[in-house]
């Protein structure tokens, strides 16, 4: 009988070796695909934000219209550039600490 337990426990012990090859593997090729599921998920956050928040899109629009096409696009354009320059700053301070 012992016999048989020892040939049991062996058995698994590489199964579960195998097994954790496997995990690491698996591991190592879903790697890229974190990338471009993380802005996936990024994406979503938006659609949530604005699902949420349906009064500051409505308002942003609505001054987008009444401001017109030439003005509306100098602001976003301003707009995106402080946008940047805070994300910047912000990666900045975080690789400082």
């Amino acid at each position: 009988m012992n016999g048989r337990l020892l040939e049991l426990a062996t058995r698994h012990g590489a199964l579960k070796a195998r097994i954790d090859a496997q995990r690491i593997q698996l591991a190592r090729h879903s790697a890229p695909l974190e990338s471009a599921l993380s802005v996936g998920d990024k994406a979503l956050d938006g659609i949530d934000w604005v699902k949420h928040h349906p009064a500051e899109v409505g308002v942003a629009v609505a001054v987008l219209v009444i401001s017109g096409p030439k003005r509306a696009w100098r602001w976003t354009k301003r707009g995106i550039f402080v946008w940047r320059g805070w994300q910047s700053l912000k990666n900045s301070l975080a690789k400082l600490s």
